[in-house]
């Protein structure tokens, strides 16, 4: 298997982390909100900080990402009875974090990809073509079913990033730039253990027939597959990684 430059946001643990080691066999970049550890700090809340992200990921990795994967995300209860203000804050924090960032990102990686695939020459630069590369966006179950009466704006960011990764899929088939999403229901990771303390652990797993959660090596063994194995014809496919807690 050849080597593959590989930008992956979200790292620091659960499913980022364990995606970052399922990857061990390619040159693999992290990312942050605070950075540490070879990570690349960036505050996807901020505009502009999903560009310089990429640019740093592109000069660690030598001019060359060959995969994105957009994992980066929130998942913060915003009440209906919150205060107006509050509340358009929290939904405008999620869209930003979880959908634009990785619009933001996807675009730049599909400019890239569109790129000549490289060689000595000029020449040869336009027989290969495009560069080509894959993206790899994190979803999540509640695209599709919803979420809780608390968790609105986040079920819409995810559905945003489904239609996002059909739409590129389609559209840029023919440069070689291939598109999938992943979406995991309850996965074991820092981020869902209060949600699901708060909504009762007994509840949350009799809805789901497999009998337990996803593990976060179960969903990244399945973004490794998409990164590098997945055939071409795949492009633009939704996995669920979800116990059949939802079956589309």
């Amino acid at each position: 298997m050849a080597e593959l430059n590989i930008l992956v946001t979200g790292t620091s643990r659960g499913i980022g982390k364990a995606i970052v080691e399922a990857l061990g066999a390619h040159r693999v970049v992290g990312h942050s909100s605070a950075g540490g550890e070879g990570r690349i700090a960036a505050d996807l809340s901020r505009p502009g900080a999903a560009e310089a992200l990429w640019g740093e990921a592109l000069e660690r990795l030598g001019g060359r990402i060959d995969v994105l994967v957009n994992n980066a995300g929130v998942f913060a209860a915003n009440p209906v009875d919150a205060p107006a203000g509050a509340w358009v804050d929290e939904w405008e924090r999620t869209m930003r974090i979880n959908l634009t960032a990785s619009a933001e990102l996807c675009r730049l990686a599909v400019r890239h990809f569109r790129e000549s695939g490289g060689g000595a020459t000029p020449q040869s630069d336009t027989a290969r073509g495009p560069r080509g590369g894959r993206i790899v966006n994190i979803a999540s179950r509640a695209a599709y079913r919803g979420d809780s009466p608390q968790h609105w704006h986040y079920a819409a960011s995810k559905a945003g990033m489904v239609g996002m990764t059909k739409s590129i899929a389609r559209g840029y088939a023919g440069d070689n730039i291939l598109a999938f999403a992943v979406c995991p229901g309850f996965t074991a990771s820092e981020m869902i253990e209060d949600y699901m303390s708060s909504r009762g652990g007994q509840q949350i797993l009799a809805d789901i027939p497999l009998g337990r959660v996803a593990t976060a090596a179960e969903v990244a063994e399945t973004v490794r597959w998409l990164a590098a194995d997945a055939p071409p014809s795949a492009t633009g496919a939704v996995i669920d990684v979800n116990g059949a807690s939802f079956v589309r």
